[in-house]
């Protein structure tokens, strides 16, 4: 498998509304933290994920996190 692409080494802090979204899980989304199609060229697939509550959500952009899509700080891990 590839290795995702790390978009950046820090989260991104956004108002969601209800809904459903696709979480870039490849990294090469120009449309950060969200799916653009970019992953077809990847064995990579967006993760589809639904918002209940609407509020302020901390998402994933290094894509190591291991609660996708949200950041869980693996970032400050990476080298």
């Amino acid at each position: 498998m590839d290795d995702p692409v790390i978009a950046a080494k820090h989260s991104i802090k956004l108002e969601l509304k209800k809904g459903t979204y696709y979480w870039c899980s490849c990294g090469r989304s120009v449309d950060q933290p969200f799916c653009d199609g970019s992953h077809k060229v990847t064995s990579f697939t967006p993760l589809e994920f639904t918002i209940e509550e609407e509020k302020r959500y901390s998402l994933c952009r290094c894509k190591h996190t291991k609660n996708a899509p949200f950041c869980d700080n693996e970032h400050r891990n990476l080298p």
